[in-house]
């Protein structure tokens, strides 16, 4: 991965962070947040 396509992914998360802010109120980073710890502590479980 070259600097130039990490810095667009870079702008392109924080692109769709902030409109989650702004639109949502940030409900779709909560829900992702929560399935994302409910999948490590479900990968955790069968470690």
């Amino acid at each position: 991965m070259t600097n130039r396509v990490a810095i667009a992914l870079l702008g392109l998360i924080l692109a769709a962070l902030a409109a989650d802010l702004t639109l949502n109120g940030s409900d779709a980073t909560l829900f992702l947040a929560r399935k994302f710890l409910d999948l490590t502590d479900y990968i955790a479980f069968w470690r």
